[in-house]
């Protein structure tokens, strides 16, 4: 690979072609479903054409949502996003259908699935052909239009700190400072600003589960919460199983969490621990401070990545070069952080809001995992074949928080230092099994229960969240905060039902670890040549590809914690 990567030539669609209006695009999906199939290698060059046209599509979008997450203030790029989602989607929606049918109607198709990845195209294909309704592309329509609106409440919510107008991620850094009345008012600062837009992002959510029961209603399931399984592709596994996941995580990991909280109260001196006391070192220290600024973050993690491998490195210099990387927290930005594949140019696009944290580094070692997935899978044959679920796509991004492990001294010269981010990161994965249990039980429970109201939704929020905490921070006389925290999670009002992967895919991650601990060159072996099967094998079979196992069940989760807690006690 050199540092700068073009498109591969186009063979349907003209080079030139651009995405302006539907009229433009139409003729390309008349010729894919006019068109004759006389044979397997014709119906496969078929799927070739409409893979093109579909990677062009998805990087159209693609860049319009990239630019509207970067400047939520302005209206140009607000606009063509909304233009696409409005006036261009719902005309695709039902040409898609349509292909579905012609492809599934083939008589070569049963052969065509014989080959590589092509079972599992079809089995997704079939599937979205008993899902599509008619009715539902406006209320799609207007679920992705609201949708946009979450992004605009909070990129421009800011606080005043030390005279400053901040983020709130950017004042979220001084949660980490040892003085503990300063941790404090901006604690209440950023509680309170977020409590101006409660009734905004209630009424916004209260739109969205409405229109989304909608959608499962018109496709004939009796919730959104099963629709959504079918929709997401969920073969291997059923809601049973994330109920199964639940109760595993508060048997085998809540009380772990509570020994944490025990230990952080004793560490700091506390009569009472607060929520404004979690972020801080137990031990007094000033926060970790792995880098200065974008460039330097963006330098110690290609090389933290070149050590791992050379071509992991050169992914993300790639990147560099082409301007795919927007990492630093500023007004007007949209919060938190993603890694968005750009299907026909392989080259994907990373945002965060970075300040300065520990937290920020594991981010773009996060996204960076996601974007070495995108290059690992740039050269299977079609679209369909590099868009993984996210089961096996949080795999990449988790497993590289542990795998570069060993390499973090890129970021802390100090040896002390180093020690003590590899000890805050194993602790924030027994505090990560909880809370995706938290909000993926919180979300079953919502659409269940459609019609629920919004005091009825804090009760129910209150019960889950403290089933799955420690019992040890006192929220006395922060009722309010406690009952809006789940406002904070983007993935429920953008994303619903993408969060327990987070849980699977990490107990993934610390199997992929484990087996790079035991031997480094087969464990990297192994992840690698998972996440180059992109989805052309199911879920269990990519695990078994980097030799872990697809299982959530209590024993194999007390396994890979004890696991966990081995290595925290060697650091």
């Amino acid at each position: 690979m050199t540092n700068t990567i073009k498109r591969k030539p186009r063979t349907f669609l003209p080079e030139d072609f651009r995405i302006e209006t539907w009229e433009g695009m139409k003729p390309y999906f008349e010729d894919l479903l006019e068109r004759e199939i006389g044979s397997m290698d014709q119906l496969e060059q078929w799927f070739k054409d409409k893979s093109e046209l579909s990677a062009v599509i998805s990087e159209d979008l693609g860049w319009r949502y990239i630019n509207m997450t970067r400047y939520t203030d302005n209206e140009k790029y607000s606009d063509a996003y909304k233009f696409f989602v409005t006036k261009i989607q719902p005309e695709i929606a039902p040409y898609s259908d349509s292909l579905n049918k012609k492809a599934a109607g083939s008589e070569f198709l049963s052969a065509l699935e014989q080959k590589e990845g092509y079972h599992i195209l079809v089995r997704e294909m079939r599937k979205d052909i008993e899902i599509f309704r008619k009715e539902n592309i406006p209320v799609f329509t207007e679920i992705q239009t609201e949708t946009q609106k979450y992004g605009q409440i909070n990129g421009a919510m800011t606080v005043e700190v030390e005279g400053k107008e901040m983020t709130l991620q950017q004042a979220a850094v001084f949660l980490q400072s040892t003085d503990r009345n300063k941790r404090e008012a901006v604690y209440h600062s950023v509680a309170k600003r977020r409590l101006e837009d409660k009734e905004s992002l209630d009424g916004l959510f209260n739109t969205l589960i409405g229109l989304r029961t909608q959608v499962a209603k018109n496709a004939g399931f009796d919730n959104f919460r099963d629709y959504m399984f079918r929709s997401m592709g969920r073969f291997d596994y059923t809601a049973e199983d994330c109920f199964a996941f639940h109760d595993s995580v508060q048997t085998e990991v809540v009380p772990m969490l509570n020994d944490l909280a025990k230990e952080r109260k004793s560490a700091l001196k506390l009569d009472h621990l607060r929520p404004w006391d979690k972020a801080v070192d137990p031990k007094g220290r000033e926060a970790l401070k792995p880098f200065e600024g974008g460039d330097d973050l963006t330098e110690k993690t290609i090389e933290c990545f070149k050590r791992l491998d050379p071509f992991l490195g050169q992914c993300l210099s790639i990147m560099k070069e082409m301007g795919h990387l927007d990492l630093v927290s500023r007004k007007g930005k949209a919060p938190g952080g993603y890694n968005y594949p750009l299907s026909e140019i392989g080259v994907p696009f990373i945002f965060m809001n970075a300040t300065s944290t520990h937290r920020d580094m594991i981010t773009i070692l996060h996204e960076g995992g996601h974007a070495v997935h995108s290059f690992l899978t740039r050269d299977l044959e079609l679209t369909e074949f590099k868009h993984t679920p996210s089961e096996v796509a949080e795999l990449a991004s988790m497993s590289m928080e542990l795998i570069s492990m060993d390499h973090w001294d890129v970021f802390f010269a100090n040896e002390e230092d180093l020690k003590r981010a590899k000890k805050e990161h194993l602790e924030q994965i027994i505090e990560t099994l909880p809370w995706v249990a938290t909000i993926d039980k919180f979300q079953h429970w919502i659409y269940e229960n459609p019609s629920h109201t919004e005091e009825e939704r804090v009760v129910k929020w209150n019960t889950i969240f403290d089933e799955f905490s420690d019992d040890i921070t006192d929220w006395n006389n922060l009722k309010e905060n406690k009952d809006h925290l789940w406002q904070k999670q983007l993935h429920l009002y953008e994303v619903p039902f993408y969060y327990i992967e987070y849980g699977m895919a990490q107990l993934g991650a610390v199997a992929v670890w484990k087996n790079y601990k035991d031997n480094r060159e087969q464990g990297l072996a192994g992840y690698m040549n998972a996440l180059k099967l992109g989805y052309t094998q199911s879920i269990p079979e990519v695990y078994a590809a980097a030799n872990i196992k697809f299982d959530f069940s209590k024993s194999y989760i007390r396994e890979l914690m004890q696991f966990v807690q081995t290595e925290l006690k060697k650091v």
